[in-house]
């Protein structure tokens, strides 16, 4: 005859909890895989690096060029420089909320940039340089409030810059030649 074994209430309220935290932890790197996913879809060209290494067979964080952190287990760091990618950034990467560096300088990533960027909160690093991203410098990059480095070098980004970085208090470097800007 098989024994039922009874947890005391507080140890079953524990297991619980941490088996809440771990669906959710798993919901949110699958969210971060779809995401990244969105943004393998709007690659037109990729000599190979990313069809064949981001794959759903795959964990996320084992991905080339991203990493994620130790304590939410969530897509930090997203380093696709000098890959010789060329396609668009999709809506999607916007909503990597844990993301707090996005290098992806040296390929040919163009067109303008979505504004669901601004839901980049934690965002520190940023490096768009070399690259053919064209139209004005968002004046949403002044509400970065952890922006530490901006890089848009080597673009056809035109129009004025916006003022309002000049209100990012933690901005160390500031990278903006190289462009079409009006004098």
């Amino acid at each position: 005859m098989a024994k039922t074994i009874f947890l005391p209430f507080p140890m079953f309220a524990l297991l619980v909890i941490f088996g809440a935290i771990l669906s959710v932890n798993s919901l949110n790197i699958t969210a971060d895989q779809l995401n990244l996913l969105a943004l393998k879809s709007y690659i037109s060209h990729d000599p190979h690096l990313l069809v064949t290494n981001w794959s759903t067979s795959t964990s996320v964080c084992k991905w080339i060029g991203v990493t994620c952190g130790s304590r939410h287990h969530r897509v930090i760091a997203l380093k696709l420089s000098n890959m010789d990618l060329t396609g668009i950034i999709p809506s999607q990467l916007g909503n990597l909320s844990f993301l707090a560096w996005l290098d992806i300088h040296n390929n040919n990533f163009h067109g303008s940039l979505p504004i669901e960027l601004t839901n980049l909160h934690r965002l520190k690093y940023l490096n768009f340089n070399n690259n053919s991203f064209n139209g004005e410098v968002p004046s949403w990059f002044g509400y970065f409030p952890k922006l530490q480095s901006l890089s848009l070098s080597d673009n056809y980004f035109n129009g004025v810059v916006p003022s309002i970085l000049g209100n990012l208090s933690k901005l160390e470097h500031l990278l903006l030649y190289n462009n079409d800007f009006k004098r």
